[in-house]
């Protein structure tokens, strides 16, 4: 039998993408167990949304059909879009992920269906059957209010949903990174959106102390700070621009150090060992890029610290400068994820319906 998940997914410029990219994760990872996978958006979402599941990934291969798309209308509550849909496909289950989804949107929307919400603030009550949250340090008591009795709670880096091409690109990056040869390669690689143009004042802080290694910059093509940083490429050779990029697992494996965001792309960089500065861009990055450092498994920073661009040059320049620094940091990152949290995390939600 073939069973249809529904996704509930919230996102927009104000938000990012991160949620939808590791619900694209997770619906994979479900389709490569069979499953058939759809999504329901908010409107401010369409163009992250059309970026994130378009193009080669809803043509991955013989059975794999194109997923469902529905865009909330603007002002359409998304639990009554999401209920109309489901109703509608019809689906057997539900994947909540959005700060402002709780147990009553979850119970409007599921109808009594099976649902797996996703989280990482242990903030609100959740409607559910499955909770994910693959935040380090993560305890199954920070839910055990949140959550109906029942209810499975998936704690720690071992559920965070990574696409499986980082896993199968694990082995050769981590041989790479004990040899900790000299920094040729940085990768910048900040978040679909660009919030606040960050990756374009990174570049330009990062530049004058590259020496001879190239920069790789990943965006998305609506980022603020895609003219800006074009036209620094076309004045730098070393400055090399990834616009939308598919091929995030290579880029990662290849680079010798990154700077990133935090959330769900550190586990990305710690599945390869990739020594990272990790950017706190949003007050619920803090938390884990704290404990990751108290880990000794990143260097982290804030954006909204008022001397940023002076402690990411240092930090930089320590980075680039200590290879034991960059060794520990591969080795400590490496071991707190393994990549494989999706498929886990769909193994556990199919083994509910």
């Amino acid at each position: 039998m073939t069973h249809r998940i529904l996704f509930v997914v919230d996102g927009g410029p104000r938000i990012g993408g991160g949620h939808l990219m590791r619900c694209r994760t997770l619906a994979e990872a479900l389709r490569a167990r069979g499953a058939r996978t759809d999504f329901v958006v908010p409107s401010g979402a369409a163009a992250i949304a059309a970026s994130v599941l378009g193009g080669g990934w809803e043509r991955a291969g013989p059975g794999r059909e194109a997923a469902l798309v529905r865009v909330a209308a603007p002002g359409e509550d998304l639990a009554a879009s999401a209920a109309a849909f489901a109703d509608a496909i019809p689906a057997d289950a539900l994947v909540f992920d959005g700060y402002a989804l709780a147990a009553a949107d979850e119970t409007r929307a599921a109808r009594g269906r099976p649902v797996l919400a996703l989280d990482d603030l242990a903030d609100r009550p959740h409607a559910c059957d499955l909770l994910v949250d693959s935040g380090l340090g993560r305890m199954l008591e920070d839910y055990a209010a949140l959550v109906p009795e029942g209810a499975t709670v998936l704690a720690g880096p071992g559920y965070a949903p990574i696409r499986e091409d980082f896993a199968r690109a694990r082995p050769a990056a981590l041989a790479r990174r004990e040899a900790a040869g000299p920094v040729s390669t940085v990768l910048v690689s900040l978040g679909l959106t660009d919030l606040g143009g960050v990756s374009g004042r990174v570049a330009r802080t990062l530049a004058p102390l590259l020496g001879p290694a190239r920069m790789v910059v990943a965006l998305g093509g609506g980022a603020p700070s895609l003219a800006a940083l074009e036209a620094m490429a076309a004045a730098d050779a070393r400055l090399d621009l990834r616009v939308d990029a598919p091929d995030m697992a290579a880029l990662c494996a290849e680079a010798d150090i990154a700077v990133g965001a935090g959330g769900g792309s550190a586990w990305e960089r710690a599945t390869l060992g990739l020594p990272a500065l990790t950017l706190v861009l949003a007050d619920n990055q803090r938390r884990g890029a704290e404990r990751m450092a108290a880990a000794g498994a990143t260097l982290p920073l804030a954006i909204d610290d008022p001397d940023f661009e002076t402690a990411l040059a240092r930090s930089f320049r320590r980075l680039t400068g200590e290879p034991a620094l960059r060794r520990g940091l591969a080795a400590r990152s490496a071991a707190l994820c393994d990549g494989l949290g999706a498929g886990r995390v769909a193994e556990a939600l199919l083994a509910r319906l």
